[in-house]
């Protein structure tokens, strides 16, 4: 059992979600959670990761570091979605394995599943069939570390799982729009339409693929869960097991924002996977669900954007 004065430690802890999470264990009384920038610790340094271990002894690690992006930013540098992914998650999980830490939660991505799936994808898909190409770096490198933790279990006896969260989006999320994913990058493309006297906004694809999108503070919910009760299997979806069209998602959005322009499809960039789906009924048999519908929390994440323009340096209208 995991107590409220157990040392945490978040890697990735100024990102979305491991702010989020950070939040969401501060909220339920663990009162000894600590993080370090990049500035601080290179997870990609093998021995400085090692040394901080060593000199912190974290029981529990919640690694939420990862080098992330949408289509554009995997397609442009798949060799550091790759490798930075690797050493970032083999280091953490190594580290944790040698210094005798209780419990390790890994969170990877739905996109570790077969591009062609059945749907709702369970975990049990899993290296079935080929992946999607235009993300199939990042991927790679989530399904090793899913597998390391799986290693673990099995011969060590470790409590060590993988939580495999759908699309997330909310405060704190990633505006760039050569590095952001598609509804953080919809929603700066639509309010910069709107700046600009709702200019035509233009938008990759057709719109038909369906995808699911979770709030991070609800899959912060769901690690706070996973870190009050030793789960029994070592890989679990984390999902609302709802999905919306990208057109659908477009026009949401565009209410939400207020913009009244055209949208143009440009329907010679890729599409990306037909259809992601997760189930998630392993998670919701142990109690989880989550509680922000998407029209509430892209409300939330706009609110959260338009405060903090002026520190959001990439941005430019």
């Amino acid at each position: 059992m995991v107590s409220l004065e157990s040392k945490i430690y978040v890697a990735g802890h100024n990102g979305m979600v491991g702010r989020a999470i950070s939040k969401a264990l501060g909220a339920q009384g663990y009162s000894n959670v600590i993080g370090k920038s990049s500035s601080e610790l290179d997870l990609r340094n093998q021995e400085a990761v090692l040394e901080f271990f060593n000199s912190e002894r974290p029981e529990v690690v919640i690694d939420a570091a990862a080098r992330v992006g949408g289509i554009l930013a995997n397609s442009r540098y798949p060799y550091q979605f790759l490798m930075d992914n690797m050493r970032i998650q083999n280091n953490l999980i190594d580290s944790s394995l040698r210094c005798g830490v209780r419990k390790f939660v890994f969170l990877g991505s739905s996109c570790i599943y077969p591009k062609f799936a059945p749907q709702p994808i369970k975990e049990d898909y899993l290296l079935t069939d080929s992946l999607e190409p235009s993300n199939e770096w990042y991927a790679l490198a989530k399904i090793s570390g899913v597998k390391s933790c799986e290693a673990i279990r099995r011969q060590y006896k470790k409590d060590f799982v993988s939580l495999m969260p759908t699309n997330l989006y909310g405060s704190h999320d990633n505006f760039d729009m050569e590095t952001s994913h598609v509804l953080p990058a919809m929603i700066r493309k639509f309010h910069a339409a709107k700046v600009n006297g709702c200019a035509p906004v233009e938008l990759w694809g057709d719109g038909s693929p369906l995808r699911e999108f979770l709030h991070v503070d609800d899959l912060s919910d769901a690690v706070v869960l996973s870190i009050r009760r030793e789960l029994p299997e070592s890989l679990y979806n984390v999902g609302t097991g709802e999905d919306i069209s990208i057109k659908s998602l477009a026009l949401l959005i565009q209410k939400i924002v207020g913009h009244s322009g055209e949208i143009i499809w440009d329907e010679t960039k890729p599409n990306g996977t037909p259809r992601k789906l997760l189930d998630v009924s392993k998670l919701k048999e142990l109690g989880w669900e989550h509680k922000i519908n998407l029209e509430e929390g892209i409300e939330k994440t706009y609110k959260w954007f338009l405060e903090n323009l002026n520190s959001l340096k990439t941005l430019k209208f």
